[in-house]
Protein backbone atom coordinates (compact mmCIF):
# COMPACT_ATOMS: atom_id res chain seq x y z
CA UNK A 1 0.00 0.00 0.00
CA UNK A 2 1.13 3.50 -0.78
CA UNK A 3 0.10 5.60 2.24
CA UNK A 4 0.06 9.37 1.81
CA UNK A 5 -0.69 11.78 4.64
CA UNK A 6 -2.18 15.12 3.62
CA UNK A 7 -2.20 18.34 5.58
CA UNK A 8 -5.99 18.53 5.39
CA UNK A 9 -9.06 16.67 4.18
CA UNK A 10 -9.63 19.31 1.51
CA UNK A 11 -6.12 18.87 0.13
CA UNK A 12 -6.65 15.12 -0.12
CA UNK A 13 -10.03 15.61 -1.79
CA UNK A 14 -8.57 17.96 -4.40
CA UNK A 15 -5.77 15.49 -5.14
CA UNK A 16 -8.26 12.64 -5.44
CA UNK A 17 -10.45 14.61 -7.84
CA UNK A 18 -7.39 15.46 -9.93
CA UNK A 19 -6.47 11.77 -10.07
CA UNK A 20 -9.99 10.78 -11.15
CA UNK A 21 -9.97 13.52 -13.78
CA UNK A 22 -6.64 12.33 -15.15
CA UNK A 23 -7.93 8.75 -15.29
CA UNK A 24 -11.04 9.85 -17.21
CA UNK A 25 -8.98 11.87 -19.67
CA UNK A 26 -6.70 8.88 -20.23
CA UNK A 27 -9.64 6.51 -20.63
CA UNK A 28 -12.93 8.33 -21.36
CA UNK A 29 -14.87 5.04 -20.98
CA UNK A 30 -13.56 4.52 -17.44
CA UNK A 31 -15.59 2.20 -15.17
CA UNK A 32 -15.68 3.96 -11.83
CA UNK A 33 -16.75 2.61 -8.44
CA UNK A 34 -18.27 5.25 -6.19
CA UNK A 35 -18.88 5.46 -2.43
CA UNK A 36 -21.26 7.53 -0.33
CA UNK A 37 -21.14 8.96 3.17
CA UNK A 38 -19.31 12.01 4.47
CA UNK A 39 -15.82 11.05 3.31
CA UNK A 40 -16.24 11.56 -0.47
CA UNK A 41 -18.35 14.75 -0.33
CA UNK A 42 -15.45 17.11 -1.00
CA UNK A 43 -14.22 14.86 -3.80
CA UNK A 44 -17.60 15.13 -5.50
CA UNK A 45 -17.58 18.91 -5.06
CA UNK A 46 -14.16 19.11 -6.69
CA UNK A 47 -15.23 16.86 -9.59
CA UNK A 48 -18.37 18.93 -10.16
CA UNK A 49 -16.26 22.10 -10.22
CA UNK A 50 -13.90 20.60 -12.80
CA UNK A 51 -16.86 19.65 -14.97
CA UNK A 52 -18.46 23.09 -14.67
CA UNK A 53 -15.22 24.70 -15.77
CA UNK A 54 -15.15 22.53 -18.88
CA UNK A 55 -12.19 20.47 -17.68
CA UNK A 56 -13.87 17.09 -17.27
CA UNK A 57 -16.26 15.15 -19.51
CA UNK A 58 -18.17 12.26 -17.95
CA UNK A 59 -20.29 11.43 -21.01
CA UNK A 60 -18.61 8.06 -21.66
CA UNK A 61 -17.86 7.13 -18.04
CA UNK A 62 -19.71 4.19 -16.45
CA UNK A 63 -20.36 4.20 -12.71
CA UNK A 64 -21.22 1.50 -10.20
CA UNK A 65 -22.08 2.56 -6.67
CA UNK A 66 -20.91 0.34 -3.87
CA UNK A 67 -24.05 -0.14 -1.81
CA UNK A 68 -27.64 0.76 -0.98
CA UNK A 69 -29.91 0.43 2.04
CA UNK A 70 -32.25 -2.56 1.98
CA UNK A 71 -35.87 -1.50 1.76
CA UNK A 72 -35.24 1.97 0.30
CA UNK A 73 -36.12 2.77 -3.30
CA UNK A 74 -34.12 5.20 -5.41
CA UNK A 75 -36.61 8.02 -4.77
CA UNK A 76 -36.37 7.78 -1.00
CA UNK A 77 -34.54 10.93 0.18
CA UNK A 78 -32.48 8.86 2.63
CA UNK A 79 -31.29 6.40 0.00
CA UNK A 80 -27.75 6.42 -1.28
CA UNK A 81 -29.12 6.91 -4.81
CA UNK A 82 -30.75 10.16 -3.67
CA UNK A 83 -27.48 11.18 -2.00
CA UNK A 84 -25.61 10.64 -5.29
CA UNK A 85 -28.22 12.60 -7.24
CA UNK A 86 -27.93 15.54 -4.84
CA UNK A 87 -24.17 15.65 -4.63
CA UNK A 88 -22.96 14.41 -8.01
CA UNK A 89 -25.19 12.92 -10.70
CA UNK A 90 -27.36 16.03 -11.19
CA UNK A 91 -24.32 18.23 -11.67
CA UNK A 92 -22.30 16.35 -14.31
CA UNK A 93 -22.97 14.90 -17.75
CA UNK A 94 -23.06 11.20 -16.89
CA UNK A 95 -25.33 9.34 -19.30
CA UNK A 96 -28.27 7.92 -17.27
CA UNK A 97 -27.84 4.49 -18.85
CA UNK A 98 -24.24 4.39 -17.63
CA UNK A 99 -25.20 4.90 -13.96
CA UNK A 100 -25.58 1.59 -12.10
CA UNK A 101 -27.04 1.14 -8.65
CA UNK A 102 -28.27 -1.64 -6.44
CA UNK A 103 -32.03 -1.37 -5.91
CA UNK A 104 -32.73 -1.59 -2.21
CA UNK A 105 -36.46 -1.96 -2.86
CA UNK A 106 -36.08 -5.09 -5.01
CA UNK A 107 -38.41 -7.89 -3.90
CA UNK A 108 -35.65 -10.52 -3.95
CA UNK A 109 -32.34 -9.26 -2.59
CA UNK A 110 -30.36 -12.27 -3.80
CA UNK A 111 -31.61 -11.90 -7.36
CA UNK A 112 -30.87 -8.16 -7.31
CA UNK A 113 -27.31 -8.80 -6.13
CA UNK A 114 -26.78 -11.40 -8.85
CA UNK A 115 -28.09 -8.95 -11.45
CA UNK A 116 -25.62 -6.31 -10.27
CA UNK A 117 -22.67 -8.68 -10.43
CA UNK A 118 -23.61 -9.65 -14.00
CA UNK A 119 -23.81 -5.97 -15.01
CA UNK A 120 -20.43 -5.23 -13.49
CA UNK A 121 -18.84 -8.22 -15.19
CA UNK A 122 -20.35 -7.16 -18.53
CA UNK A 123 -18.78 -3.72 -18.07
CA UNK A 124 -15.37 -5.35 -17.58
CA UNK A 125 -15.07 -4.74 -13.84
CA UNK A 126 -13.94 -1.60 -12.07
CA UNK A 127 -11.05 0.38 -13.54
CA UNK A 128 -10.89 2.64 -10.48
CA UNK A 129 -12.77 2.44 -7.20
CA UNK A 130 -12.93 5.07 -4.48
CA UNK A 131 -13.36 3.66 -1.00
CA UNK A 132 -13.85 4.84 2.53
CA UNK A 133 -13.27 2.80 5.65
CA UNK A 134 -15.49 2.40 8.68
CA UNK A 135 -14.20 2.60 12.24
CA UNK A 136 -14.67 -1.20 12.35
CA UNK A 137 -12.65 -1.72 9.15
CA UNK A 138 -15.53 -2.23 6.75
CA UNK A 139 -15.40 -1.24 3.06
CA UNK A 140 -18.65 -0.49 1.25
CA UNK A 141 -20.98 -2.44 3.57
CA UNK A 142 -18.72 -5.50 3.73
CA UNK A 143 -18.89 -5.90 7.49
CA UNK A 144 -16.42 -7.73 9.76
CA UNK A 145 -17.32 -11.33 10.52
CA UNK A 146 -16.15 -14.91 10.58
CA UNK A 147 -16.16 -14.94 6.78
CA UNK A 148 -16.53 -12.48 3.90
CA UNK A 149 -18.67 -12.93 0.81
CA UNK A 150 -17.09 -12.66 -2.63
CA UNK A 151 -20.18 -11.52 -4.53
CA UNK A 152 -22.72 -8.79 -3.95
CA UNK A 153 -24.90 -9.65 -1.00
CA UNK A 154 -27.30 -8.60 1.70
CA UNK A 155 -25.36 -7.39 4.74
CA UNK A 156 -26.60 -6.90 8.27
CA UNK A 157 -25.27 -3.54 9.38
CA UNK A 158 -23.23 -3.17 12.53
CA UNK A 159 -24.00 -0.54 15.13
CA UNK A 160 -20.90 1.39 14.03
CA UNK A 161 -22.02 1.43 10.41
CA UNK A 162 -25.52 2.57 11.30
CA UNK A 163 -24.19 5.34 13.52
CA UNK A 164 -21.90 6.52 10.72
CA UNK A 165 -24.83 7.12 8.33
CA UNK A 166 -27.37 8.40 10.87
CA UNK A 167 -27.07 11.92 9.44
CA UNK A 168 -29.05 10.71 6.41
CA UNK A 169 -31.90 9.87 8.77
CA UNK A 170 -32.14 13.04 10.83
CA UNK A 171 -29.33 11.87 13.14
CA UNK A 172 -31.67 9.18 14.45
CA UNK A 173 -29.77 5.88 14.37
CA UNK A 174 -33.00 3.97 15.05
CA UNK A 175 -34.30 5.04 11.65
CA UNK A 176 -31.29 3.60 9.82
CA UNK A 177 -32.15 0.30 8.10
CA UNK A 178 -30.75 -2.83 9.70
CA UNK A 179 -29.43 -4.19 6.41
CA UNK A 180 -28.06 -3.12 3.04
CA UNK A 181 -27.07 -4.51 -0.33
CA UNK A 182 -23.37 -4.22 -1.11
CA UNK A 183 -20.71 -5.21 -3.58
CA UNK A 184 -18.61 -8.09 -2.31
CA UNK A 185 -14.91 -8.53 -1.82
CA UNK A 186 -14.32 -9.93 -5.31
CA UNK A 187 -15.37 -6.77 -7.14
CA UNK A 188 -13.37 -4.56 -4.78
CA UNK A 189 -10.19 -6.61 -4.88
CA UNK A 190 -10.37 -7.08 -8.65
CA UNK A 191 -10.61 -3.34 -9.29
CA UNK A 192 -7.57 -2.32 -11.31
CA UNK A 193 -6.85 0.65 -9.06
CA UNK A 194 -8.03 1.50 -5.54
CA UNK A 195 -7.99 4.86 -3.78
CA UNK A 196 -9.04 4.68 -0.12
CA UNK A 197 -9.74 7.91 1.74
CA UNK A 198 -9.92 8.28 5.52
CA UNK A 199 -10.25 11.44 7.59
CA UNK A 200 -10.45 12.15 11.29
CA UNK A 201 -9.22 10.53 14.49
CA UNK A 202 -12.18 8.11 14.54
CA UNK A 203 -10.64 6.33 11.53
CA UNK A 204 -7.08 6.12 12.90
CA UNK A 205 -7.33 2.68 14.50
CA UNK A 206 -9.02 1.19 11.42
CA UNK A 207 -6.40 2.68 9.09
CA UNK A 208 -3.58 1.27 11.21
CA UNK A 209 -5.24 -2.15 11.34
CA UNK A 210 -5.77 -2.08 7.57
CA UNK A 211 -2.17 -1.16 6.73
CA UNK A 212 -0.15 -2.77 9.51
CA UNK A 213 -2.35 -5.41 11.07
CA UNK A 214 -2.85 -9.01 10.02
CA UNK A 215 -5.09 -9.82 7.07
CA UNK A 216 -8.29 -10.83 8.80
CA UNK A 217 -12.02 -11.01 8.16
CA UNK A 218 -12.41 -8.96 11.34
CA UNK A 219 -11.01 -6.00 9.34
CA UNK A 220 -12.23 -6.42 5.75
CA UNK A 221 -10.11 -3.52 4.52
CA UNK A 222 -6.96 -5.43 5.56
CA UNK A 223 -7.43 -7.60 2.45
CA UNK A 224 -6.31 -4.60 0.41
CA UNK A 225 -2.79 -5.60 1.47
CA UNK A 226 -3.14 -8.29 -1.21
CA UNK A 227 -3.93 -5.77 -3.94
CA UNK A 228 -1.16 -4.55 -6.21
CA UNK A 229 -2.36 -1.00 -6.82
CA UNK A 230 -3.76 0.63 -3.68
CA UNK A 231 -3.30 4.17 -2.45
CA UNK A 232 -4.40 5.13 1.06
CA UNK A 233 -4.86 8.87 1.42
CA UNK A 234 -5.45 10.21 4.92
CA UNK A 235 -5.25 13.40 6.91
CA UNK A 236 -2.91 13.72 9.89
CA UNK A 237 -5.54 12.56 12.39
CA UNK A 238 -6.50 9.41 10.49
CA UNK A 239 -2.85 8.65 9.87
CA UNK A 240 -1.64 9.19 13.42
CA UNK A 241 -0.95 5.47 13.94
CA UNK A 242 1.32 5.21 10.92
CA UNK A 243 4.37 6.45 12.84
CA UNK A 244 3.62 4.35 15.92
CA UNK A 245 2.13 7.26 17.85
CA UNK A 246 -1.22 7.16 19.64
Amino acid sequence: MNVRVFASEQEAAAACAALVAAAVREKPSLVLGLPTGRTPLNVYRELVALHRHGQLDFSKVTTFNLDEFLGLGPDDPSSFRAYMERHFFQHVNLAPERIHFLDGSAERAERECARYDVQLAAAGGLDLVLLGIGPNGHMAFVEPGESLQAGSHRARLSRESRQAVASLFGDDVWKVPLAALTLGMSALLQARRVILLAFGVSKAAAVTAMVRGPITTLCPASFLQLHGNVEVWVDAEAGRGMDGSR
